[in-house]
């Protein structure tokens, strides 16, 4: 992955909040303290590296959606970000392009429904919306109490979990408190990665680093033993150039609501169910069809997962 677009993961992900809330049947992994936990009902697919992998998806087959009354709704006009790949940016053509826009495209190909999609700058999505310049924010936006008393949410339809990465002679498929009890651990310091490793891996010894290209420095060199942070821009980096092939996740992930945020989904403005509605409906036939399984190992290759 490319350093601006590892900057671009780390300037974000976390100040947003990524990740949280979930449902009582997550279709993905579910991970307890410490540890993750069995898969539940995980769609099993194939990456393109034809690697076997389990895709998390975050809708329950037992609470499947009424079809809405969709007649009132004849255009919907999604905004995104310009600039937050892989998630929304240009494409070479110079038409939106990323994971939330191909998402926003299945929805209106499900829906049967006219969409535009604007590029905006982040800080300016939440104005546009309110003041009906879009109906739609698909742009990685956060669930937070906050964001909630000015736009309502569509059901999560991603989130960032959190993980171990050690090197590839040294991975563990489970990583457990009691297991790094006296083991070098780095993380960016002042992070929701260090509070959390503070809280439950006590025993470990943390080492601190200013960012993340000199936290992953660190374990490339064999400062630490492990490192912990932001799934998705980690299995970037594991993917890319720059880590030389040099590590690999260790254990399961990390989705603790209280250091890692809600979850996120499709914002639309306050009051707007008959859109809200459609977008839940839409995003559960699409995982249902296995179309959100396609997209998703067609931009993570590596599962943050």
């Amino acid at each position: 992955m490319q350093p601006q677009i590892e900057q671009r993961f780390n300037e974000f992900m976390v100040p947003r909040g990524l990740g949280g809330w979930i449902a009582a049947a997550m279709l993905g992994w579910l991970v307890g303290l410490g540890a993750p936990a069995d898969v539940a009902r995980a769609q099993g697919a194939t990456a393109p590296s034809g690697v076997s992998q389990a895709v998390p998806g975050f809708w329950d087959p037992r609470r499947r959606p009424d079809r809405p009354d969709l007649s009132r709704l004849t255009v919907i006009r999604f905004m995104t970000e310009t600039d937050y790949p892989p998630f929304n940016f240009t494409g070479p053509d110079g038409n939106p392009a990323g994971f939330n826009v191909d998402l926003a495209r299945l929805i209106c190909d499900e829906i049967k429904v006219t969409c535009t999609i604007q590029m905006r700058r982040f800080d300016t999505l939440l104005d546009a919306i309110a003041s009906n310049r879009g109906d739609a924010i698909i742009a990685s936006l956060s669930v937070t109490p906050e964001l909630r008393k000015r736009v309502d949410f569509s059901d999560l339809y991603y989130r960032t979990p959190a993980r171990f990465v050690a090197r590839r002679d040294d991975v563990s498929a489970v990583v457990r408190p009691e297991t790094l009890d006296g083991k070098k651990v780095g993380v960016v310091a002042g992070s929701s990665h260090e509070a959390y490793l503070k809280a439950m891996f006590t025993g470990a010894e943390l080492h601190t680093y200013p960012n993340d290209e000199a936290l992953r420095q660190a374990l490339k060199q064999s400062e630490v033993e492990l490192i912990f942070g932001d799934a998705i821009s980690l299995a970037f980096w594991i993917n890319g150039a720059d880590s030389e092939n040099c590590c690999a996740f260790s254990g399961g992930p990390f989705i603790e609501s209280r250091y890692f945020g809600e979850g996120v989904g499709i914002a639309v403005k306050k009051g707007n169910d008959v859109l809200r509605q459609a977008l839940n409906w839409a995003l559960f036939r699409i995982w249902e069809k296995g179309r959100y399984t396609d997209l998703w190992l067609r931009y993570f290759p590596v599962n943050p997962f």
